[in-house]
């Protein structure tokens, strides 16, 4: 009888290792971002998409200072999946700007989900219309050594201007939107989807302008900056603003852990198309995926799962 209990005990604890090393292997943490953005918010609603559709799948997303913290967490193999910008993900890759000498390559990329846009407001007592008048102006480019800063940074020098040809201010989406209203800025960069609620509520209180892109120098910076691409701002975004603005975008990513299985990514991506009205229920970010967009502004590796189900449709990337 002790026999039969230790080899039955044997056999149940070996069963269980195998359950949970095989569960283990679908127990995937997603580093998103604040918890009041849109990041954390929309990574929820993905990693629930999966939990009910893909067998013995339990993602859980987890707050963070978003894009190059969870770049940093992705290589350190602290978390398996992340938000990204696409901007900040090839910083990373290559080891330049916001990662300048630090390279980090522990990542690769399945899928764009949205854009980011750069959007240009300025008063209209500035006067300001194209980026060459903003020289001499008071501008804020958003945090001190942010994503944005680097957007405004590659932008004006498209236009032959540097942070000294501006009064340079480092101050957030709301701070910049105040000091357009209160007069103690001329213009700003915000990075975000439009439409922005920072610039929404200023436009309903401020004379605004979007300040447009010159499509020469534009189509120059998408063929010199692989990770930005060309999107139109609609009329009407934003109140009183009854003209399309062209304007460049960096783009909301999913990148993994490279020791993802081929498998997992797969099924995670093609879940996630498969299941986009569910999506679009669970957050209103779901309407603007789309399969036409997920492989672009991409200027790294992708994951060899997301490969799988791209090719699968006929595009062939590498």
């Amino acid at each position: 009888m002790r026999n039969i209990f230790i080899t039955s005990f044997l056999i149940l604890t070996l069963l269980l290792m195998i359950g949970c090393k095989k569960s283990g292997n679908l127990n995937y943490v997603f580093a998103t971002g604040g918890t009041s953005g849109t990041y954390y918010s929309f990574g929820g609603s993905i990693a629930s998409i999966w939990n009910a559709n893909i067998e013995g799948m339990n993602v859980t997303a987890q707050s963070t200072g978003a894009s190059a913290e969870n770049l940093r967490l992705l290589n350190r193999h602290e978390v398996d999946l992340a938000f990204v910008q696409n901007d900040v993900m090839d910083y990373a890759y290559n080891g330049t700007d916001i990662f300048d000498g630090e390279v980090l390559t522990n990542f690769s990329a399945v899928l764009t989900l949205y854009p980011e846009v750069v959007q240009i407001a300025a008063t209209k007592a500035s006067g300001i219309k194209t980026i060459a008048d903003m020289k001499g102006k008071r501008v804020s480019v958003g945090d001190a050594g942010s994503g944005v800063e680097f957007n405004a940074k590659q932008i004006l020098e498209s236009y032959g201007l540097s942070f000294n040809d501006i009064n340079k201010s480092n101050l957030s989406f709301k701070e910049s939107s105040d000091g357009l209203q209160n007069g103690t800025l001329d213009a700003c960069f915000i990075v975000a989807g439009i439409p922005n609620a920072a610039l929404q509520e200023l436009s309903l209180s401020s004379d605004i302008v979007l300040v447009s892109l010159d499509k020469i120098l534009l189509d120059e910076m998408i063929s010199r900056y692989k990770y930005y691409t060309e999107v139109v701002i609609p009329a009407n975004t934003y109140n009183n603003i009854s003209t399309d603005t062209t304007a460049i975008a960096v783009r909301a990513t999913i990148a993994v852990n490279n020791n993802i299985p081929e498998d997992a990514v797969y099924n995670m991506i093609k879940t996630l198309f498969d299941k986009k009205d569910d999506l679009v229920i669970a957050h209103a970010k779901g309407e603007e995926l789309n399969i036409e967009d997920a492989y672009k502004g991409v200027s790294i590796p992708f994951h060899s799962g997301a490969l799988k189900y791209y090719k699968e449709l006929g595009y062939n990337i590498e």
